[in-house]
């Protein structure tokens, strides 16, 4: 039997709260019925739609507010006059030790914000990254940062290595995950002075990792490595590339499959094979972008996903949580900032 693990909710954040967050509670817990839920949001609102589920009402607090963070509401609004927010206090319950963990479907650069304020880096962390999950040919790859620091440099492409490196093996069980850092060609001299030095001290700095060397654009989705690494600049590009890339082919497919009867007939006849691709590549199935390298769990929602996909956001943060990541990642930049004054003097001036 699992630990009870509670996590926070923003249930006002995403484009059709609270409903799809309840619904997406009520889903998580038939697959997770160890976590507890504390609610914030307006309980005029949230009660209605709780009151259908009581399997859910006996592991949901509700903790009301009236105010919520706006789609378009700046980080620096928030930061001011956001306190009292769905969004706020649900982070706050977590800075509190009244959850393990946060879930939002709201206003990213607003959640990274408030989350960066309330929890602070961990120990070893300048910056934290946005990182997520990408279904490619061997299985999955993890990247990051995907648009957290527009501009890096060297030590935070290592830290965004090691924090990587530590949720692969922490969290998807590789021994001996392999990481990469994006770059416009794998040959050594390729790339800028910031990715070059990133790289110098992941080879040959004090760090313990199986350190794959350069990876373009196309080994993402090829699974060249476990874990690609790059700044949020190109990292938010690589994605909505692919998001975009993925719409495009399903609107290819969708128009040549009702381009005549044989065609019809076709999907018919492919429909069980076609299926199997809809979910390998449901973009559902992998929401739940992980804010790693804070002082504590959250995690962020695309903030027009459905019940389903918040409730693997949900599944993301609980992972987190039971395999305790945060605590390895502690250990780890313990570990080096031991080492780094001997061995690497650019990952010693950077850690903190």
């Amino acid at each position: 039997m699992s630990a009870p693990v509670t996590i926070s909710i923003d249930a006002m954040g995403g484009d059709s709260a609270p409903e799809i967050v309840v619904e997406g509670v009520r889903m998580a817990h038939e697959r997770l019925p160890h976590v507890r839920y504390l609610l914030f949001g307006d309980e005029k609102r949230l009660a209605p739609l709780l009151a259908p589920y009581p399997e859910i009402t006996g592991v949901c607090t509700v903790r009301h507010t009236d105010e919520a963070v706006s789609a378009d509401a700046k980080p620096g609004q928030v930061l001011r006059t956001g306190r009292q927010s769905s969004m706020w206090l649900a982070i706050e319950a977590v800075k509190q030790g009244e959850a393990a963990g946060v879930v939002s479907a709201g206003n990213t650069g607003a959640l990274m914000a408030a989350a960066k304020f309330v929890l602070c880096t961990l120990p070893g962390i300048d910056r934290p990254a946005i990182a997520a999950l990408f279904p490619t040919i061997r299985g999955e790859t993890l990247m990051l940062d995907l648009g957290a620091n527009v501009d890096c440099n060297a030590n935070n492409l290592v830290e965004f290595a090691v924090m990587g490196d530590v949720y692969a093996r922490a969290v998807l069980g590789l021994d001996s995950p392999s990481v990469g850092l994006l770059n416009v060609g794998s040959e050594e001299l390729k790339g800028n002075d910031t990715v070059k030095s990133a790289a110098a001290t992941l080879r040959d700095g004090p760090i313990p990792m199986n350190f794959h060397g350069f990876v373009e654009g196309n080994d993402i989705c090829a699974g060249t490595v476990d874990v690609v690494v790059s700044d949020g600049f190109s990292g938010n590009i690589a994605l909505k590339t692919a998001e975009g890339t993925v719409k495009l082919y399903s609107t290819f497919l969708r128009q040549a499959f009702q381009s005549s009867i044989l065609a019809k007939l076709g999907y018919l006849l492919a429909k069980r094979a076609m299926t199997k691709v809809k979910v390998r590549t449901d973009p559902r199935r992998y929401n739940g972008a992980m804010f790693l390298g804070l002082n504590g769990i959250a995690v962020k929602s695309h903030g027009g996903t459905d019940a389903f996909g918040f409730a693997n956001a949900i599944g993301v943060a609980v992972e987190l949580v039971t395999h305790g990541y945060n605590e390895r990642i502690r250990r780890e930049f313990d570990r080096l900032r031991a080492a780094a004054p001997l061995q690497s003097p650019q990952l010693a001036a950077g850690t903190r």
